[in-house]
């Protein structure tokens, strides 16, 4: 096949990224978090256990601190997540997981580790190793020597 007759590596990515996504999120609402979507990932992927500030999170989830920002608002009405004191600096917020946020990050996390095993049985152990380690390959030279890692809840 010719590399014009292939679709762009873009596409790729993107739909495949989509689908992991769709599966995740279909079982997240099923779970009982229905007001949860994949726009709260920003935050949820990029949250340490003991919270995050602001800056942090927008760096994380390479996006822009008002985008990141206005999720963070999104998630504190949904009472998934709150602003607090950082005690290290009076003047800076912690944005941290509620207890129903620490639940759903949790119950998220599962069903990530569920998808990712089901497509290593759909499409394969070793080409699903192949597509991660090439993925954290990518990250790693992006963003430095280690690749990018969700912190454990």
């Amino acid at each position: 096949m010719e590399t014009s007759d292939r679709p762009p590596m873009i596409r790729l990515l993107f739909a495949s990224a989509d689908a992991f996504s769709d599966e995740v999120f279909e079982r997240v609402s099923a779970a009982g978090f229905t007001d949860l979507r994949p726009g709260h990932g920003c935050v949820f992927g990029n949250i340490e256990t003991e919270g995050s500030r602001l800056t942090v999170l927008a760096q994380r989830a390479n996006m822009t601190k008002q985008t990141v920002g206005e999720v963070a608002t999104d998630l504190e009405r949904l009472g998934y997540a709150e602003r607090v004191p950082d005690p290290s600096d009076g003047r800076a917020k912690i944005i941290r997981l509620t207890e129903r946020g620490r639940a759903a990050h949790e119950i998220s996390r599962e069903i990530i580790d569920d998808v990712e095993r089901e497509w290593a049985e759909r499409y394969g152990e070793e080409r699903m190793a192949v597509v991660r380690e090439a993925l954290e390959a990518v990250i790693a030279d992006r963003f430095g020597a280690a690749p990018v890692t969700v912190p454990s809840s």
